[in-house]
């Protein structure tokens, strides 16, 4: 089956949901600002700037940027050397590439880190197109991100794509640009949260994905037409 695939890299190719999810309690707490485990997990995969205004209503705009910038720095410094990606990823893009299909990366992380990312997932030759959270000013549940991934496509049509993500967050970006969402168990999300975000499919994790490219995939329409 031919079409575009755009993949989320953390906790979707990535396994670093826990280690992010640890960071970002430190890096918080260092700041004063204590925030629930339930409530990090519910909020993982969001925008960074949007996660720390939801936790941290009362900061301004300067304030959530000194955090950001903190958690990041913490994040490489102790954390991004030991996460690894799962387990079957190069045959699942090898089985996409088989089809026909075309596949690009559309992540929230920075280019540094998502060159760490790539260098751990040998998947480099099989990479068509890279949206990262460099090149757009709002990550996900915005479009974005998904949207500049089909434009490094070629202009792909959103009706022939297809993002798989770990977060409700991946679902809701992939809906509103008008493509098909599917989802994976590789980070802290429930299936029911990513069926009610709107995937139309739930894997246990990316190496599973070849069972699931030779069935008719549903047409996909905007949840809104709106950014947010």
């Amino acid at each position: 089956m031919s079409g575009a695939y755009i993949f989320d890299v953390e906790g979707t190719l990535i396994d670093c949901v826990a280690a992010n999810l640890k960071c970002w309690d430190e890096t918080l707490r260092s700041f004063g600002v204590s925030a629930p485990s339930k409530q990090l997990r519910l909020l993982s995969g969001m925008d960074g700037n949007e996660m720390v205004a939801t936790l941290a209503p009362g900061l301004d705009k300067q304030a959530r940027k000194k955090i950001l910038s903190a958690q990041g720095e913490r994040y490489r410094a102790h954390y991004l050397p030991g996460v690894r990606p799962f387990a079957g990823l190069r045959k699942a893009f090898t089985a996409i590439k088989t089809r026909g299909g075309r596949i690009a990366l559309a992540t929230d992380c920075q280019s540094d880190e998502l060159d760490h990312y790539r260098g751990l997932m040998d998947v480099n030759d099989l990479i068509d197109a890279i949206a990262c959270g460099d090149d757009v000013s709002k990550g996900k549940p915005d479009p974005a991100l998904v949207e500049l991934a089909l434009k490094h496509l070629g202009d792909a049509p959103a009706l022939s794509a297809t993002m798989v993500g770990d977060t409700p967050f991946d679902a809701q970006a992939a809906r509103r640009a008008g493509a098909t969402a599917w989802g994976t168990l590789g980070g802290c999300h429930p299936r029911s949260s990513l069926l009610a975000a709107g995937c139309s499919t739930v894997m246990s994790s990316v190496g599973d994905i070849g069972r699931f490219l030779n069935r008719d995939k549903p047409k996909a329409s905007p949840l809104s037409a709106h950014r947010g």
